[in-house]
């Protein structure tokens, strides 16, 4: 075969694989040094929930089998209040959001979502051929939500081909927080052809009664679909375990396309534990409410932007291209993200670790700033 591309589906031909964080090993490996830490993919800085750990390890006798997610999908049900028929269980919330992605999006249909949102969305789209409907962010002046979602901006994007329209809260990688008011407001406007994703996977971070809020919309929101994760306060990222909560109907058809046993049995194991596990999630959000106000008077310090966030992560504005401190931090062991493929080449997104991590990093970043 001498072109591979006379064959490769026409989405996938403009795509770029996902960059993930750069790995630890890697970057010790590459440099030559020891101890390096990793502020880059928002994980959970204090590992997964111990509970978790424990009922993982009980579960690896039963791998022999394949994996059935009834009782997690009861357990969240009974906690979200709703039809466990409203649950679908993902490999991470990625995986639903391609399952939405192949469910309800084709060719000469478009999808609508912020210029600066998580680039999954983009990237779900594009791969079953559907049109980018991209809306301009808020300005990078904006008060309170630098470059954040524009909800106005969307909902002019929507037209008679748009089918499905994301929006995170907080959103990834700019952490600002849209108030519920406004999203229930923007999704009950949408036309009743349009699917509303509301991405939550950062909602735990969130000290409010909005955690479980939008589930309450589904009534008078037949089109919304909520996704959520277990890889960020529960810190589960490795095992891959995230879910919807939407319509039975809409849910019907989410099944229709999802991959056979898509959640292992460890990954659900280790779900159901973790959500009992409010020691660790309260230790969670607290170890991150300091680390942000750390990092936020480091970069007042210094006299660097950043854009305040309610997610576990922060982004920093150096007002240059951002590349060579972020070269420069790799040589002192420390990885963060660089945000140029988000049209962000003057930030960097830095995850809250834990606080000898937040020190370490925060001297790290005065050092080549100075």
């Amino acid at each position: 075969m001498s072109d591979i591309t006379q064959i490769a589906v026409p989405g996938v031909l403009g795509l770029k694989p996902y960059q993930p964080g750069k790995p630890v090993e890697e970057l010790e490996r590459e440099y030559g040094i020891s101890g390096a830490i990793k502020l880059a993919s928002n994980e959970n800085p204090f590992g997964p929930s111990p509970l978790a750990v424990d009922a993982i390890r009980n579960a690896v006798t039963g791998i022999n089998y394949y994996p059935d997610g009834y009782q997690l999908i009861a357990k969240l049900a009974t906690r979200m209040q709703c039809n466990p028929a409203c649950i679908t269980l993902g490999n991470g919330s990625n995986d639903v959001l391609d399952m939405i992605a192949r469910a309800f999006l084709m060719p000469e249909t478009n999808a609508v979502f912020s210029e600066k949102a998580f680039a999954v969305y983009p990237i779900s789209t594009q791969a079953v051929g559907a049109q980018l409907n991209v809306a301009r962010a808020l300005p990078a002046d904006h008060v309170s939500a630098p470059y954040g979602h524009d909800l106005n901006a969307m909902s002019d994007a929507v037209n008679s081909k748009t089918r499905v329209v994301f929006i995170a809260n907080p959103n990834n990688p700019t952490g600002t927080w849209l108030a519920m008011d406004d999203v229930k407001a923007f999704v009950l406007a949408l036309p009743k052809t349009v699917i509303a994703v509301l991405d939550l996977a950062y909602i735990e971070y969130i000290e409010s009664a909005a955690v479980n809020e939008a589930v309450d919309w589904l009534k008078k929101c037949p089109n919304l679909i909520i996704t959520r994760t277990f890889s960020k306060i529960f810190g589960l990222a490795g095992a891959r375990i995230g879910y919807s909560i939407s319509s039975p109907e809409i849910a019907d058809f989410l099944n229709r396309v999802r991959h056979p046993f898509n959640a292992n049995v460890m990954a659900i194991a280790g779900a159901i534990a973790a959500l009992d596990d409010d020691e660790f999630i309260q230790k969670s959000i607290r170890a991150n409410a300091d680390g942000l106000r750390a990092w936020e008077n480091a970069c007042d310090e210094v006299g660097l932007t950043f854009i305040p966030s309610k997610g576990n992560f922060v982004t920093i504005d150096f007002a240059r291209d951002a590349s060579e401190v972020y070269a420069q931090l790799l040589r002192q062991g420390v990885i963060v993200r660089p945000l140029a493929n988000y049209g962000m080449p003057n930030h960097l997104r830095v995850t809250i670790g834990t606080a000898s991590d937040n020190e370490r990093a925060i001297a790290a970043l005065k050092q080549v700033v100075a």
